[in-house]
């Protein structure tokens, strides 16, 4: 059988919905699918779209539901839950695997698949979105800038709300605390482990080491073994990771998890919103001998940008421009992909 579309899973949520919507702008073939009977028919029916109904409790089931997919784009999260079941089956029907993951633990894992899906000529790539296109590729283009580089520092602010699967995913992972790389190997330290002061272009803003994909998947694209990545915090963030440090163990503890989960509100940015909003993103590397170089970029949207690069990714796919086994964004397309998306540019400082 030709295999010749792309599966949307988790099509209905928030940002699977920003997929959709951008494939059919960009006149793909598409199937939407998710475990919810009700909102995938719906959806199909408001998108006139193939749907497929399935849940991701069985890797054969999810295998047979596959056939005539050449490439799956999983947005159901969070993904320490969903990836591993969807990868086996795509190692079974020999389906690429793309997804908008930003979490450690599933790079980490997916890294471990890499020799399977280079026997069944598939490639495995996770955090196709805003998490981590955007950061992998300028964390690779700093690389090129300074081969010899041992040391990197990624940082971001944005200036937009989480949706609630962002939401969840951060809940979940506030748990088990922050996560940095030293000498090439993962460490865990306590949320908000460091702090530091850095000018995005808007002034000095506070900013805090935090468990961002790039503290996996910028090894990979770039070799460098130290690696730490920050976000920018506002005053009020910065006085509720204090309380966080302090309460760590407490809302890893499942009932606590899910009584807060049961009062995250759904959806996320309205389209209004989504407009105003946007990113910067810096970054520094630094050699042994000091020698260091910085550089900076400015995104739209994370959710648009997400929907956008995943699409992106996965057209590339269809036209056979894929690399087998487990890639990072950069190293499967270069440091220059996210600069496919018009208006983004990075700057050498």
């Amino acid at each position: 059988m030709v295999k010749e579309k792309i599966l949307i899973y988790g099509a209905y949520g928030y940002t699977g919905r920003l997929i959709v919507e951008e494939a059919i702008f960009r006149g793909l073939p598409i199937i939407v699918a998710g475990r919810n009977k009700e909102k995938i028919v719906e959806l199909s029916k408001e998108k006139n779209v193939d749907y497929r109904i399935f849940s991701l409790n069985n890797k054969d089931e999810i295998a047979n539901n596959l056939e005539s997919v050449k490439v799956v784009i999983h947005s159901a999260g969070p993904f320490i839950h969903t990836a591993k079941p969807m990868i086996e089956a795509c190692l079974i029907s020999g389906t690429h695997y793309i997804d908008i993951t930003g979490e450690i633990d599933v790079f980490e894992w997916i890294a471990t698949c890499d020799s399977l899906a280079k026997t069944k000529g598939i490639m495995l790539l996770p955090g196709a979105g805003f998490d981590v296109v955007p950061t992998d590729c300028l964390a690779l283009h700093l690389k090129e800038l300074l081969p010899d580089a041992t040391h990197l520092t990624l940082a971001f602010y944005s200036n937009g709300k989480p949706s609630h699967g962002t939401m969840i995913t951060a809940l979940e992972s506030l748990g088990k605390g922050g996560k940095i790389r030293v000498g090439g190997e993962i460490q865990t330290v306590p949320p908000a482990y460091k702090k530091m002061k850095i000018d995005f272009g808007e002034g000095p803003k506070l900013a805090v080491t935090i468990p961002w994909g790039d503290v996996s998947t910028a090894y990979y694209s770039t070799g460098i073994p130290n690696i730490e990545v920050f976000m920018a915090i506002t005053p009020g963030m910065n006085f509720m990771l204090k309380g966080i440090k302090f309460a760590q163990k407490i809302i890893g503890q499942e009932s606590v998890q899910n009584f807060i989960k049961n009062r995250i509100p759904d959806g996320g940015p309205m389209p209004e919103e989504r407009k105003n909003n946007y990113a910067i993103i810096w970054g520094k590397v630094q050699n042994l001998e000091g020698e260091e170089k910085q550089a900076v970029m400015r995104t739209p949207d994370g959710y648009d940008l997400t929907a956008k690069l995943s699409v992106l990714i996965a057209q590339k796919v269809l036209k056979d421009k894929f690399r087998t086994g487990f890639q990072t964004p950069a190293k499967a397309y270069g440091s220059n992909l996210i600069l496919e998306i018009p208006g983004i540019e990075i700057v050498d400082l």
